[in-house]
C-alpha cells in the first residue's frame, strides 16, 4: 500500500478501536483486549495478513508508548488521594514485586521444568501491574481514595525496577552479575531517576506558572515535553527513565498549571492513541500458530501468579501499613496485567535469549486469559468485600488562565452533579474579598426536551446547581484560598468549616 492507503487504513483502525473502547467499557474489560484481538485479526493469520516480526522495533515503540501512558497516569493522579497509600504502594512495588518474581520463578522451574533463566524472566515480566489497565478499570470504581491510590501508585512505581532486572537477565553477561551489584544498580537507578523526575517537574511547574504563552495549545505540548525530558535526562544518567517521567508528571499534574483541564484532556487523548497503537502492534507481533503450544504452560503459570504469588506478595508487602484483610483481598485480585508484561517480553527476543519466542507467547496467553477473568469481576468483588465508597464526592474541575498584567487568575469551575455546592447561594460561599463569581453557564431543558445553555451574571442570592460552570476572577494572592473554599463547600456543604473541612 502507498502512503495515502496507509493513512486511510490507519484512520479506520483508530475509529474501530474507539468503538471497541465503548464495547469493552460496557463489559467491564480493559480495552487492551479489543486492541490485541484487532492486532491478531490484522496479522499474519488474519484476512489482511500483515507481516510484522520486528521485535526490536516493537520494543522501541512499546517503550515509547509506555512513557506516554506513564506521563498521562502521573498527570491525572490526584496526589491528595494517593499520598496516604504511597508507603504501601512503594512496598508493593519493591517487596511485593521481588517476592512475586521468586515465587513464579521457583514454581515454573520445579513444576513446569523451565530453566532458571527463563523462569526468572517469566517471573520478572509478569511481576509489574499494568498502568494502562489499572487506570482504565479502577477509575470507574468508587473506591476509597487510599485504596485506589495504592493501586495507581503501585502501577506507576513498579515498572522501573522490573525493567532493570529484565534487561540484566536478558544480557549475555547476566551470569557475572552478583546480588550485591544488582542491588547497587537498582538503588542508583531508582534514587537518581526519582530525583531527576521531581526536579524537572518542580522546575517545569514554576516556569509554566510564571510565563504567559501566546496560545493555550502550547501548554499541553510543554507539559508532555517536560515528561519526556525527565525520561531522557534520567536515562542519560543511566538512571530509571520510567520512574523519572512518572514522578515528573505527578508533580506537574498536581501543580496549579494554566489551562490544566485542557492539558489533561490532551494527555489523555495522546495516551489513548499510544494504547491503541501499542496493543494493535503487540497483537501483530504475536504468532497465533505458536500460541496453542504454550497454552498449558501459560495457564498454569497464570494460576500460580494470580492465586499464589500475587496474594502472598500483597500479604507480605502490606503488613504494617494498616491495610485491612478486605483491602488485601481486593489488592490481590486487582493486580491487572496488560501491555507492560508483553513489552518486557520483547527484551529477551531482541537479545536472542534461547526460548524467548515461547516466553512471549506464554506471556501473551496469560495477559489475555487472566485479564478477561479479573477485569469484569472487580466491581462485583469490591461490593462483595464492602469496600466501595459511593458517597465520595467528585472533585471540582478547575481550569485556570493567568492574567499576568492584572496579577490575577481566571478560574473556570465545573460543579459535579453530586457536589454539595448544589443548592448553595453565592453569598453563602464566603469567598475571599479578592475573588468574585462573574458568570454562570447553566444547562436547561427547553421545548422538545432539547438541552439549552445560557449564561448570566449571578447575584448574591443566586442558587448554584449541579452541572453549572462558574467563571471566577480572583487576585493572584487570593486564588489558593478561593479554590480551597470552593472545594470545601463541594465536599461538605456551606457549613464545611464546622466539620473541619478546609478544602486542602
Amino acid at each position: 500500500m502507498g502512503l495515502d492507503e496507509w493513512l486511510a487504513f490507519g484512520a479506520v483502525m483508530v475509529l474501530v478501536a474507539i468503538v471497541a473502547v465503548r464495547l469493552s467499557y460496557r463489559l467491564g474489560l480493559p480495552s487492551l483486549l479489543a486492541y490485541l484481538g484487532l492486532g491478531l485479526l490484522l496479522g499474519e493469520s488474519g484476512p489482511i495478513g500483515i507481516q510484522f516480526d520486528d521485535a526490536q522495533l516493537a520494543q522501541t515503540l512499546g517503550l515509547t508508548a509506555l512513557v506516554i501512558i506513564l506521563i498521562e497516569g502521573g498527570l491525572t493522579t490526584n496526589w491528595r488521594h494517593v499520598r496516604g497509600g504511597v508507603p504501601a504502594a512503594l512496598s508493593l512495588a519493591i517487596v511485593g514485586t521481588s517476592l512475586s518474581i521468586v515465587i513464579v520463578a521457583a514454581a515454573t522451574h520445579y513444576l513446569l521444568g523451565a530453566d532458571w533463566r527463563i523462569a526468572l524472566l517469566l517471573g520478572a515480566v509478569l511481576a509489574p501491574t499494568d498502568s494502562a489497565a489499572v487506570f482504565s478499570v479502577l477509575r470507574r470504581l468508587p473506591l476509597p481514595p487510599r485504596l485506589a491510590g495504592m493501586l495507581e501508585a503501585e502501577s506507576g512505581f513498579n515498572d522501573a525496577p522490573v525493567v532493570i532486572l529484565v534487561v540484566m537477565l536478558s544480557s549475555v553477561e547476566h551470569d557475572a552479575t552478583g546480588p550485591g551489584e544488582l542491588f547497587g544498580v537498582l538503588f542508583y537507578e531508582l534514587i537518581v531517576g526519582g530525583l531527576v523526575g521531581l526536579a524537572i517537574g518542580w522546575a517545569g511547574a514554576r516556569v509554566l506558572r510564571g510565563v504567559a504563552l501566546p496560545a493555550s495549545g502550547l501548554y499541553p505540548l510543554a507539559v508532555m515535553s517536560l515528561g519526556f525530558a525527565a525520561y531522557g535526562g534520567a536515562t542519560m544518567l543511566h538512571a530509571s527513565g520510567f520512574l523519572a517521567c512518572y514522578l515528573g508528571a505527578l508533580v506537574l499534574g498536581n501543580s496549579k498549571l494554566p489551562h490544566r483541564p485542557a492539558t489533561l484532556g490532551f494527555a489523555e487523548g495522546v495516551a489513548w492513541l499510544a494504547q491503541i497503537g501499542l496493543f494493535i502492534m503487540l497483537g501483530l507481533l504475536a504468532s497465533p500458530s505458536e500460541l496453542p503450544g504454550q497454552l498449558v504452560f501459560g495457564v498454569v503459570a497464570g494460576l500460580i501468579l494470580s492465586f499464589v504469588a500475587r496474594p502472598l506478595s500483597v500479604l507480605v508487602a502490606t503488613t504494617g501499613f494498616g491495610v485491612s484483610w478486605r483491602e488485601k483481598a481486593f489488592l490481590s485480585w486487582a493486580g491487572l496485567r496488560g501491555a507492560v508484561p508483553i513489552i518486557f517480553a520483547t527484551v529477551p527476543m531482541t537479545e536472542h535469549v534461547a526460548g524467548a519466542d515461547a516466553l512471549f507467547s506464554a506471556v501473551f496467553i496469560i495477559v489475555v486469559i487472566f485479564t478477561m477473568m479479573q477485569g469484569p469481576t472487580l466491581p462485583f468483588l469490591a461490593k462483595l468485600l464492602k469496600i466501595t465508597d459511593e458517597a465520595h464526592a467528585t472533585d471540582l474541575g478547575v481550569e485556570a488562565a493567568p492574567l499576568e498584567e492584572l496579577k490575577a487568575d481566571l478560574l473556570q469551575v465545573k460543579i459535579p452533579d453530586d457536589s454539595k455546592l448544589s443548592g448553595v447561594e453565592v453569598f453563602e460561599l464566603r469567598l475571599p474579598k479578592g475573588a468574585q463569581i462573574t458568570m454562570v453557564l447553566r444547562e436547561t431543558v427547553g421545548a422538545g426536551h432539547l438541552v439549552e445553555k445560557h449564561s448570566f451574571v449571578p447575584g448574591d442570592h443566586t442558587v448554584l446547581q449541579g452541572g453549572d460552570q462558574l467563571l471566577v476572577v480572583t487576585t493572584a494572592e487570593d486564588r489558593d484560598e478561593a479554590e480551597r473554599r470552593l472545594r470545601a463547600v463541594s465536599r461538605r456543604g456551606k457549613l464545611a468549616g464546622w466539620f473541619g473541612e478546609r478544602g486542602d
